[in-house]
């Protein structure tokens, strides 16, 4: 990417000059590398959170979500919605990369 940035010169006590001055603007690329989420992993933090005093069928009523798919979510077994681990989190004062990733 390229841009004009405008530069003053300073010739005399009188005189300025403005003159555009080029530039070359870089980015340096971080590589990308394919990111998989191991499912099971996540359902085991979610169940780990939902502790033994909680059942599944109230943490789907406080999730907004059947007690089927909790079920189906803590055993690992489908992707998990943005909104939902977004309401987890926040339910639990967790952050979404520990959910992900069980890493602060």
């Amino acid at each position: 990417m390229v841009d004009a940035v405008w530069m003053t010169v300073f010739v005399n006590i009188h005189t300025y000059i403005l003159y555009p001055s080029i530039y070359q603007m870089s980015r340096k690329k971080a590589p990308s590398k394919p990111v998989s989420v191991d499912w099971k992993a996540v359902g085991r933090r979610i169940r780990e959170l939902r502790g033994f005093d909680m059942t599944q069928a109230d943490l789907a009523h406080r999730l907004g979500v059947s007690q089927g798919y909790l079920s189906t979510v803590e055993h690992g077994q489908g992707e998990i919605g943005a909104e939902v681990l977004l309401t987890i989190s926040q339910e639990f004062d967790k952050s979404l990369e520990w959910l992900l990733t069980g890493e602060e």
